[in-house]
């Protein structure tokens, strides 16, 4: 018999920014380096031989923290894959919900009705990471090994092992980033001794304390944005009352706002890049904007974010950062290494949010009303 410690990799980009990472190979966020530290500490006394995982670097990066107390090498097999998402890969799921909304209840609700085109069916991803985990404990017969995957490969499998369908979300939910599930493998039978576990995890650099969309209520309303192009032209109140309110909340005071002047470089920065200045939309609700200037800092291989603004009432919803995410995922297309911005000393929660997004600050220069933190970020 075999024992295997199944791991799911720590927060990645996909899972922060909330966008369909199946093959798409995002990086680990700062949150997610802190829980491969809680996971390190968790296998400290835990004897293993052998420890594997995905190639995709989210998993093998968490793999490295499992490994770590041990010393072995982490090898990497594509079989241990998270599911390939075809066309939706690196797309908002706000944007899958909207355009695709019986898909998209089929992928997290009934998946093995889920199809779309380029994508893998769920059927042939459980056979894949089942056959995989077998070959392994196979390999290592009466051993004890680590295996890092992915959340839905992961889930597939538990459904396998246990003899449900994968329909049956109420028994086998999906788990947070960096949970343990211990299996016993003997031939072709897999027990599962407990599945899911994220106790290692504070609730401070816990995922899904986060988030709402894993819970069974979260059906309607899973705090998924999706973007859609701002014509400052045909919307130019939308966009100055917008930025005149990001200006008070940041200043106190509208003191200094010229909206002529920010709803000029706007139309400038729309006509050269539509997609350089969105809507954010949760669901038909208008939830902020974001814009960037794509020549602004080009010249050291980084992107400018002008203005990242969310409306009142979607404040303090953990929104923000799918904005922060729109942003890095369109300036690394473009080859850029870094995001930077100016946030006003005075902003404090800004400040902190950017702070928590793994931005630095690396000067002050003059602003308005108050100096401003020159931020940024290496994409």
């Amino acid at each position: 018999m075999t024992t295997v410690y199944l791991v799911r990799h720590a927060e990645a980009e996909g899972n922060l920014y909330r966008r369909a990472q199946g093959h798409f190979n995002g990086e680990v966020t700062p949150m997610g380096e802190k829980q491969i530290e809680a996971l390190t500490e968790r296998f400290r006394d835990i004897p293993l031989d052998a420890v594997y995982s995905s190639d995709l670097a989210r998993a093998h990066k968490t793999a490295l923290g499992v490994a770590a107390p041990t010393g072995l090498p982490v090898t990497t097999m594509r079989e241990l894959r998270e599911i390939n998402l075809g066309v939706w890969e690196n797309k908002p799921f706000g944007e899958l919900e909207a355009d695709e909304a019986e898909a998209m209840h089929n992928f997290t609700r009934d998946p093995d009705k889920w199809s779309v085109k380029g994508g893998e069916s769920f059927p042939a991803l459980t056979e894949r990471i089942t056959a995989a985990l077998l070959e392994l404990a196979k390999r290592h017969d009466g051993g004890t090994i680590a295996v890092v995957s992915h959340g839905m490969a992961i889930r597939s499998l538990l459904c396998r092992a246990l003899g449900l369908p994968g329909s049956d979300h109420q028994t086998v939910r999906h788990g947070d980033n960096t949970n343990v599930s211990l299996l016993h493998v003997e031939g072709d039978n897999i027990s599962v001794e407990y599945f899911n576990d994220n106790s290692h995890l504070p609730e401070e650099i816990s995922t899904f304390a986060r988030q709402l969309w894993w819970k069974a209520h979260a059906d309607s309303d899973r705090g998924n944005l999706r973007f859609v192009s701002l014509n400052p032209a045909k919307e130019p109140e939308l966009y100055t009352d917008s930025y005149r309110d990001a200006w008070v909340a940041s200043h106190g005071t509208d003191e200094g706002f010229v909206p002529d002047v920010y709803l000029k470089s706007a139309k400038k920065h729309a006509k050269e890049t539509p997609s350089s200045l969105v809507k954010a939309m949760r669901g038909d609700k208008f939830s902020g904007i974001v814009e960037l200037d794509i020549h602004r800092g080009e010249e050291v291989g980084s992107g400018w974010i002008t203005l990242l603004y969310l409306v009142s009432s979607a404040r303090r919803r953990n929104l923000g950062v799918q904005l922060l995410g729109y942003a890095v995922i369109l300036f690394r297309e473009m080859g850029r290494k870094s995001i930077r911005l100016h946030v006003s000393e005075d902003n404090t929660q800004a400040i902190a949010f950017y702070k928590r997004a793994g931005f630095k600050m690396i000067g002050v220069d003059e602003g308005v009303l108050a100096r401003l933190y020159l931020m940024e970020k290496s994409i």
